[in-house]
């Protein structure tokens, strides 16, 4: 491994030097004890309060926050090591969620918030806004921070994004906002269905929905109702429902045969064989960790739904190996005892 890993176009840098590769974390949802046990596992050790490796470096995928027991910790741990250049992450749609959720829209939007504050909103944001209710500084902290953090990486051969790599969004991004990163401008013309904005924001965070029809809904083990669902964008020339989607919830009755429009078609991103290795989140795998693609890896494997907190250790191989996962089980209840690398957390 090259020290030309180093250069990243998000303007995220690391310690000159010899570098091994990259270890990529999936979606933590606040399992923050288990993200300390894999840091270890992957041979991270913690000093001055930082995780840190003699040769590799970490990449965060982002959804640190929500849901889950310990969201300070997870946040905390992710944070210091990409303040002090051992990792590097991209936004989440839930770090995405909160900075909406937690500002103030402009005058003449006709709402108070970004994102407003429904029940369905409420629910998901819960667990961070309690576990940070007795610590507002941190809370404010953290947000200032996830405004800084870059919506997509490309290093020297990989990429990282949340969902979904979608090149001609995130070329047109690049015209304004060359290392990714967004500002409040653009978090508020975001949180408007048909903007440039909501477009860019949605597809590489979010990735693609196809509606399901009127009257047939999904009901998710999360307790959640939806009414589309998550399709994936590797599949050169789709047919079917049934092609295209990515979630562990079944499509209901016979869908998945059911024809794709060439208006639904239109929508769905591409990314080809030949493209570099793509690492993404989001769409909480179940099981054994496996390669979508040759290309492709999915890091979310539902932690928080006591599932996998999975990793991928790269080192520069243009063509994924599934035997690269490393991973550890959620446990029904992550401890509550202090943990070894929580000394500094305070």
């Amino acid at each position: 491994m090259q020290g030309t890993l180093e250069q990243t176009h998000s303007g995220q840098r690391t310690h000159p030097g010899a570098l091994e590769g990259y270890d990529l974390i999936g979606d933590v949802h606040g399992c923050g004890a288990t993200l300390g046990a894999l840091l270890e596992r992957l041979g991270y050790h913690q000093r001055g309060g930082v995780y840190r490796h003699p040769r590799r470096k970490v990449i965060f995928l982002g959804d640190l926050i929500d849901r889950g027991p310990r969201i300070r910790l997870a946040v905390t741990i992710a944070r210091r090591m990409v303040e002090a250049g051992e990792a590097h992450i991209v936004m989440g749609n839930h770090e995405a969620n909160a900075l909406a959720y937690c500002h103030r829209a402009p005058v003449g939007m006709g709402r108070d918030w970004m994102r407003e504050h429904t029940p369905r909103h409420n629910r998901i944001i819960k667990e961070t806004l309690e576990q940070y209710r007795d610590h507002p500084q941190e809370w404010e902290e953290a947000l200032a921070w996830f405004m800084d953090i870059p919506l997509f990486l490309e290093l020297d051969g990989l990429r990282v994004v949340h969902a979904c790599w979608d090149p001609a969004l995130i070329d047109d991004l690049r015209q304004e906002h060359p290392d990714g990163r967004i500002d409040e401008d653009f978090l508020a013309a975001s949180v408007v269905p048909g903007t440039r904005e909501f477009r860019i924001l949605d597809r590489l965070t979010r990735g693609t929905h196809v509606p399901l029809p009127e009257g047939v809904a999904i009901h998710s083990g999360d307790g959640f109702t939806r009414r589309s669902f998550r399709a994936h964008f590797w599949a050169h020339h789709p047919r079917t429902w049934g092609d295209v989607v990515f979630q562990p919830d079944n499509l209901p009755g016979d869908l998945e045969r059911r024809a794709l429009t060439e208006e639904e078609r239109a929508r769905l991103s591409y990314y080809g064989p030949e493209q570099p290795p793509l690492f993404i989140g989001h769409y909480w795998c179940e099981g054994i960790p496996a390669l979508p693609a040759g290309n492709i890896a999915c890091l979310d494997y539902s932690a928080v739904k006591f599932g996998r907190l999975v990793a991928y250790r790269w080192s520069g191989e243009a063509r994924l190996d599934a035997n690269h996962f490393v991973w550890i089980r959620v446990p029904r209840e992550e401890e509550t005892r202090p943990q070894p690398w929580e000394i500094d957390f305070d």
